[in-house]
């Protein structure tokens, strides 16, 4: 069967009051972004409280819906066939072709619905149902009309034409990309950060992302993992500005002069700093991590605070309360699982202390900073400017 458009149907953005079109502006344009990449000419429309794609008549079913399914701010999207209107009776040809193509020997209960949006329609919605009902259970006898929980709900809109739709594909959900500001996402080649980008992203959050590179003890292979992992994510968030921080030598300089047990802390607070001067320069709002309370010594409260107090730009955090099984299974989900779990170590692992202090006290740790005084600041001015940009569409 040939679908002619796509109803996009989505949920928290209906209730935005008089702010609702600015959101709904907002899931245009990201699905228009989404769309570009698949072969064809879309049109996406709104009209009448609705928002349609209308397809070419050549077009790749599959590809579409994956594309519109990693647009967040979508929570169904209803394949669609669309007849001319010619009156109710070629209507009713029409629906019961619509059945047996779509719903072949269908023995389920179904209901009718039906939406005029065109209201000088001579007939109502109550009357159009029925007849229409009756006309399905004549050419299918083991079926049986449930208006209350039926297994099958045929949607039926009258507009200049007729709209017909029975499935409903799950979307992404969440809210579109851009209605909530930005913020900067600390990308390490792990199972937890790229969870915690898209899950941000999920709420209408634009994001770019950091990540700390420590060549030659972590390899081309870990850069571009992460590069990977950056790509999946954007599937979801749109384009990635990937900010590859050169920090080897700031990680030495770290490993040299304070106390190993310190070390996570300490190189923690610096990639923070860092972070921040990029959030800031690109106009972000926060800071986003992977963290999650107790996964490991670097994520104590303690810790998270010691962490915290060099920032001045809010850190999200929103897998803190998840287990590490809850993360693994988001990640499965959105395609990031095997390329985090590929066996090139990045620079957290590699400078792990063997017994990292897991209640940091911020006195000790300000004491154990000054001993970088003499060289840090002009090894963070040279991490700085010798960032590399990596544009992730």
């Amino acid at each position: 069967m040939i679908f002619h458009a796509f109803l996009i149907k989505y949920a928290e953005i209906a209730i935005k009051g008089k702010n609702r079109y600015i959101f709904e502006d907002a899931l245009v344009k990201q699905m228009n972004i989404a769309l570009s990449k698949v072969e064809g000419e879309f049109e996406v429309k709104k009209e009448q409280g609705r928002i349609y794609v209308f397809c070419p008549e050549q077009y790749d079913y599959d590809e579409t819906v994956e594309a519109l399914q990693h647009v967040f701010g979508i929570v169904g999207i209803c394949p669609v066939v669309i007849y001319e209107d010619q009156g109710f009776e070629q209507m009713a040809k029409d629906v019961v072709s619509y059945m047996k193509n779509c719903h072949p020997n269908y023995d389920g209960s179904f209901k009718v619905y039906t939406r005029r949006a065109k209201k000088s329609y001579p007939i109502t919605s109550m009357e159009v149902s029925a007849e229409l009902g009756g006309r399905i259970l004549d050419e299918f006898p083991d079926a049986s009309v449930d208006v209350h929980e039926p297994d099958l709900t045929l949607s039926v809109e009258i507009r200049d034409k007729i709209y017909v739709y029975s499935q409903t594909i799950k979307g992404a959900g969440g809210m579109p990309i851009g209605t909530n500001g930005k913020a900067m996402l600390l990308l390490s080649g792990g199972i937890d950060s790229p969870v915690a980008g898209y899950m941000i992203a999920k709420r209408g959050v634009k994001i770019d992302a950091v990540y700390f590179h420590a060549p030659p003890y972590t390899s081309e292979r870990a850069k571009q993992k992460v590069v990977d992992l950056a790509k999946q994510v954007a599937k979801y968030s749109g384009p990635i500005r990937l900010h590859v921080i050169n920090f080897t030598d700031i990680q030495l300089y770290i490993y040299d002069q304070c106390p190993h047990d310190e070390l996570t802390i300490i190189m923690r607070r610096y990639m923070m700093r860092i972070a921040e001067h990029f959030a800031k320069e690109s106009r972000c709002l926060g800071l986003i991590t992977g963290e999650s309370i107790g996964q490991v010594a670097s994520q104590t409260l303690q810790s998270l605070a010691a962490t915290n107090e060099v920032c001045t730009l809010p850190v999200y955090r929103p897998v803190i309360g998840f287990d590490k099984q809850e993360i693994v299974e988001r990640s499965w989900e959105i395609g990031t699982y095997e390329t985090s779990i590929q066996p090139f170590e990045d620079c957290c692992t590699i400078f792990v202390a063997k017994h990292p202090v897991t209640k940091p006290n911020l006195n000790v740790i300000h004491r154990s900073e000054t001993k970088l005084e003499e060289k840090i600041d002009e090894l963070m001015k040279i991490a700085l400017e010798t960032v590399e940009i990596i544009e992730i569409d």
